[in-house]
C-alpha cells in the first residue's frame, strides 16, 4: 500500500520526478544529488538475477505451469477475453474484509508503511529519524530489521476470531509489501518469513485460521513496485548499491514517474523481462501455494510494461479456478485493467453514485497509515459504519485495514473499533449482508466526496441523510445519526406503497403515514443508541 492524502505526504510528491526532485508537504524541496551508484540499468538488473541465480529453476518451472496453460478454460490471456469475468456471488454478498499490514516496516514504526522507502529519501522525515535512531545507511539499512522481526505475541487464530467478530467475511493480510520481504514460504526468495525472522509461514498460518473461521481468505501482492523502491538508496553511500544485497533491494531501478500517480503511461521506468518473468512465477507460487479467494494488487501493476504480463496470470488464475470450482477474485485500481478484467478498487475514495458492477473501497481504521506508528489516531466506529453503509448502498465493499504491532498484537484502538462495528453488525445485518442497490443510494443534505483519495472531504452525516438497500424484496433504509421527533423519508412516496416499517434493534411499533412528499416515521422514545438506524420497510 501507498502513503495517502491527506494524513502523510502524498504518494505522488514522495515519488521522484523525472527530472529527480523531491517535493513533499512538510518537506523543503531537495535537488538530487549526484549519485554514487552509475550502474546502468542492464547492470543493476544482472546484479539482481546473480543474486537470486540459485532460483532460476524454480522460476522456470513456473512459468512453465503457466505457459502449459490453464487457456483452455473460458479466459485467454489476452483482455478482451478477460473483460467477459464476472466475481462469485459471495463476493457481492459479503460486503466487509479486512485488509492487513503488517510487515518488517512495523518495527521502526514511523511514518508508515512506506518507510522502507523513505529512509533512503535525504531530507525526509524518515531519513533523519533513522540516522538519529539507527545509524548510517552504510551501517543499518532496511535489511538489519530482519533479525528484529520475530512476531513473537502473532496468535492468528485470536486475529481470525477478532475478525469474525467484526463481522467482516473475507481477510486480505499482504503477501508481499514493496519492500521485497516474504511473508510466506516462497521458494523463490532468500528474504521469507520462514527463512529469516520469525522463521514461520505467517502467511499460511492466517490462511489456516481465517478458513477454520468459516471466512474466505484471500492475499495481497505489492511486488511489481519493488522493480524501483529502493532506488533512492543508490543517490548517496548505503546498503543498496552493495549487489550482496540485491536479493532483497531487487534491481532498485530509478524511477521515472509520471506527472502523477495517475499517469502510468508516463511513467518510464525501466522493467527488464526478467523482472516481469520473476513477477509472474512469484504471484503463480502465491495463488497454487495458498489458493486465495481473491488478489489485491496495488496501483502500479498497471505500469504499460506489465500489460502483456498480466493477462497469463489472470487467465491462468481464473482458468483454474474455475477447473476446481474455486474463488478468483482479483482486485485492481487506476484504471490498471480493461473494464470488467476484474473487480475495481478505490483507495480511500467512494463512488458517486450506483454502479452496476460490484466494486470496493479499501481504507485504513487509523488516520496516518497502513502499517503499525507510534502514537496513531483511530476512525470511530459510527464514521466507519457510515461508510460501510454509504459504500454497499452503491453496490460497493469495504477493505478496512488493521496494522498489527511489529510482534502481531493488533492494537488496542483498532480492536475496540472492530468490535463496536460487529455490535451493530450483529442487529443490523440484514440491511448489510447479500444486499443489492434500491433504485437510489439515497438521499440527504450531505454530499459524499467521490474519487480515489477522498475520503478527508468527507462531512458527518445528519437525520436527514439515509442510505438504501434491498434484500428479499424488503427495503433497507440507513439512518445515519439518531433523529429527534418524525423524521420523513423523501425517497419512499406513496407510489412505493408500505404496509409495515420495524426498527431493527428495537421490539417498539411503529407508527408511520406515508404521502406524495415521502415515509413519515417516529423513532421509540426508547430506542437503544446506535451507530445508525435501519429503518425495515415492507411493502403491500
Amino acid at each position: 500500500m501507498s502513503p495517502f492524502d491527506p494524513y502523510s505526504t502524498s504518494r505522488r510528491n514522495l515519488l521522484r520526478g523525472a527530472l529527480g526532485v523531491v517535493v513533499a508537504a512538510g518537506l523543503p524541496s531537495v535537488t538530487q544529488a549526484a549519485s554514487n551508484d552509475n550502474t546502468t540499468p542492464v547492470e543493476r538488473d544482472r546484479q539482481w538475477l546473480k543474486a537470486t541465480q540459485k532460483y532460476a529453476a524454480e522460476r522456470k518451472r513456473w512459468l512453465a505451469e503457466v505457459d502449459a496453460g490453464d487457456f483452455d478454460g473460458a479466459f485467454r490471456p489476452d483482455w478482451a477475453a478477460l473483460q467477459a469475468y464476472q466475481p462469485p456471488k459471495w463476493y457481492a454478498d459479503a460486503k466487509f474484509g479486512i485488509f492487513v499490514h503488517w510487515g518488517l516496516y512495523s518495527i521502526p514504526a514511523f511514518g508508515g508503511e512506506w518507510y522502507s522507502r523513505n529512509m533512503y529519501i535525504k531530507g525526509s522525515a524518515a531519513y533523519e529519524h533513522h540516522i538519529k535512531t539507527y545509524g548510517p545507511h552504510t551501517q543499518f539499512g532496511y535489511k538489519d530489521f530482519i533479525p528484529q522481526f520475530k512476531a513473537e505475541a502473532f496468535d492468528a487464530a485470536a486475529w481470525a476470531k477478532l475478525f469474525s467478530a467484526a463481522g467482516a467475511r473475507y481477510v486480505v493480510p499482504v503477501a508481499e509489501h514493496h519492500d521485497g520481504f516474504s511473508m510466506y514460504d516462497s521458494h523463490l526468495s532468500d528474504y521469507t518469513a520462514v527463512k529469516m525472522g520469525p522463521k514461520r509461514d505467517l502467511l499460511g498460518e492466517i490462511s489456516q485460521a481465517v478458513r477454520n473461521q468459516g471466512l474466505h481468505f484471500a492475499l495481497s501482492s505489492h511486488r511489481a513496485e519493488h522493480d524501483w523502491f529502493f532506488d533512492e538508496g543508490r543517490k548517496f553511500p548505503s546498503d543498496v548499491s552493495d549487489p550482496a544485497n540485491a536479493g532483497l533491494y531487487g534491481p532498485a531501478q530509478d524511477r521515472l514517474a509520471g506527472k502523477g500517480d495517475e499517469d502510468l503511461f508516463g511513467d518510464y521506468t525501466y522493467v527488464s523481462q526478467a523482472w516481469l518473468d520473476d513477477w509472474l512465477a512469484r504471484q503463480t507460487e502465491l495463488a497454487a501455494r495458498y489458493n486465495p479467494d481473491l488478489i489485491y494488487f496495488d496501483w502500479w501493476i498497471g505500469q504499460p510494461s506489465f500489460r502483456n504480463t498480466l493477462p497469463k496470470f489472470l487467465a491462468w488464475y481464473y482458468n483454474r479456478a474455475a477447473r476446481n470450482g474455486g474463488s478468483a477474485i482479483v482486485n485492481y485500481k487506476l484504471g490498471e485493467f480493461a473494464d470488467g478484467a476484474g473487480v475495481l478498487d478505490i483507495e480511500r475514495g467512494q463512488a458517486p453514485g450506483i454502479r452496476p458492477d460490484v466494486w470496493q473501497t479499501c481504507t485504513s481504521i487509523s488516520d496516518k497509515s497502513w502499517g503499525y506508528i507510534e502514537n496513531d489516531t483511530y476512525k470511530s466506529p459510527e464514521q466507519l459504519i457510515h461508510l460501510l453503509a454509504d459504500v454497499v448502498s452503491k453496490n460497493g465493499n469495504l477493505l478496512l485495514n488493521v496494522g498489527p504491532h511489529a510482534d502481531g498484537r493488533i492494537p488496542d484502538g483498532a480492536r475496540d473499533t472492530l468490535l463496536k462495528m460487529g455490535e451493530w453488525l450483529k442487529i443490523n445485518g440484514d440491511a448489510i449482508y447479500g444486499s443489492r442497490p434500491w433504485v437510489v443510494f439515497g438521499e440527504g443534505p450531505t454530499e459524499t466526496a467521490s474519487g480515489t483519495f477522498a475520503e478527508s472531504k468527507a462531512k458527518p452525516y445528519t437525520a436527514k441523510d439515509f442510505r438504501f438497500t434491498v434484500k428479499d424484496g424488503v427495503l433497507h433504509a440507513i439512518e445515519m445519526a439518531r433523529p429527534t421527533g418524525e423524521v420523513t423519508i423523501a425517497s419512499v412516496r406513496s407510489d412505493y406503497p408500505v404496509k409495515r416499517v420495524t426498527l431493527l434493534g428495537s421490539n417498539a411499533s411503529i407508527a408511520f403515514r406515508q404521502t406524495d412528499a415521502g415515509l413519515t416515521v417516529s423513532l421509540p422514545t426508547d430506542a437503544p443508541e446506535q451507530l445508525a438506524y435501519v429503518w425495515r420497510i415492507e411493502t403491500r
